[in-house]
């Protein structure tokens, strides 16, 4: 017997953002007796300006062709923002399918990238791929976090390590701006094996991860400060881009720094030493136990 498909992404997204607009917000009067979250259907589709028999085969899968004026017309009803939007665009765009595809091969960082990040002493620097997996760090982004270094994922350890809570004071908004992320530099293609791998993980052991993924935003925050607290040098408020690599399939280049001047700088100084006194001292007993 062949397995019923479910209503897709673009479905699943609808009702999402549909749950998540509060009637007041939309102009839509609380009369006290709402049994739904956020809107109802044929809410939306009065201020879309649809039927609402369309907008629920829409929602319910059983029409996932819409025209992009119809699309962009429901982004305005559900309140989404530009980059909202296009993710909605991209949902309908993109083909469905059940048929399993086979893993790809491993990303793997260049060594042009390798090579710059390796020449600043003092400013932490990773790369990470498409679904977070980090592929490259510099030494001093390793000695920020264990975590940084490659063969970890950092989506992963953001929710399952208790050393990584402990590390971000602001990890509440950390983990409510990766998130989002994630979906923003994964795109429409939520039937990756890589990507369901690391969402059925996360889903089964945190609860914020599941609420949060369930919300389907989308943000692709590039910059920002975050707050860590580290176990050797205590407090660092710090910086941070990601930048998208060009030419590659959604790798990103991810740096922290110090505002000049700042406690901040001071302490990553004092950790690139400490961090060199123990290369120097590692490399010191290998030596002495080679001769």
């Amino acid at each position: 017997m062949t397995a019923t498909a479910g209503p897709g992404p673009l479905a699943t997204y609808l009702r999402a953002r549909r749950e998540l607009v509060l009637p007041a917000a939309a102009g839509i009067p609380d009369t006290g007796n709402r049994r739904v979250a956020g809107l109802r259907r044929e809410e939306v589709a009065f201020l879309a300006g649809v039927s609402s028999d369309y907008y629920v085969r829409l929602e319910q899968g059983r029409d996932r062709h819409p025209s992009e004026q119809v699309l962009v017309s429901i982004a305005g009803a559900l309140q989404l923002d530009e980059e909202a939007t296009a993710y909605l665009l991209q949902l309908a765009a993109s083909p469905s399918t059940c048929r399993r595809r086979p893993r790809p091969r491993p990303e793997k960082a260049g060594n042009g990238i390798r090579t710059l990040i390796n020449t600043w002493p003092l400013t932490p620097a990773y790369v990470h791929g498409t679904y977070m997996d980090v592929l490259a760090a510099n030494a001093l982004a390793i000695a920020l976090s264990p975590f940084n270094a490659p063969g970890h994922n950092s989506i992963l350890a953001a929710f399952l390590e208790p050393e990584l809570r402990a590390l971000h004071a602001d990890w509440d908004e950390m983990t409510a701006r990766i998130v989002p992320y994630l979906r923003s530099v994964a795109g429409p293609d939520t039937d990756d094996p890589r990507l369901v791998e690391i969402v059925g993980e996360l889903s089964v052991r945190s609860d914020r991860f599941r609420k949060l993924w369930a919300r389907q935003d989308v943000k692709h925050k590039a910059t920002g400060t975050s707050r860590l607290l580290h176990p050797q040098v205590g407090t660092l408020d710090l910086h941070y881009e990601k930048l998208l690599i060009p030419g590659t399939r959604g790798q990103t280049l991810v740096t922290y720094h110090a505002r000049p001047g700042s406690d901040a700088e001071d302490r990553l100084r004092l950790l690139a030493s400490l961090d060199s006194s123990t290369c120097t001292s590692a490399d010191t007993v290998r030596t002495t136990a080679d001769s």
